[in-house]
């Protein structure tokens, strides 16, 4: 049984992340680039509290899209801004610390 070094509970019990998803500002966009395809972009996640691939592919698989999570960005192929927001807090974001622009 391994214990989490920030908050001293074993690792099944750990709320690091839980704790993490609270206190992010989170902004949704969308931008145009090569050939006028549309992205939505997810920035403003802190990458050392939550695993940002893990959380790609959970909206990549939601939305049955393409996409990639790194350098605490997630983008997403096509317009998903209106619907990011509610997948998000079903995943455990705070829904005040989400704006979408």
């Amino acid at each position: 049984m391994s214990i989490c070094n920030k908050c001293g509970l074993p690792e099944e019990l750990c709320m690091c992340e839980s704790i993490a998803k609270e206190t992010q500002k989170i902004v949704v966009s969308t931008e145009k680039r090569k050939f006028g395809k549309v992205y939505t972009t997810v920035t403003g996640v802190d990458e050392k509290d939550i695993d940002i691939k893990n959380l790609a592919k959970q909206l990549k698989n939601k939305f049955a899209c393409g996409g990639t999570g790194k350098d605490g960005m997630v983008s997403l192929q096509g317009d998903h801004k209106s619907k990011v927001k509610e997948e998000l807090v079903k995943i455990g974001f705070a829904p005040e610390t989400i704006e979408v622009r």
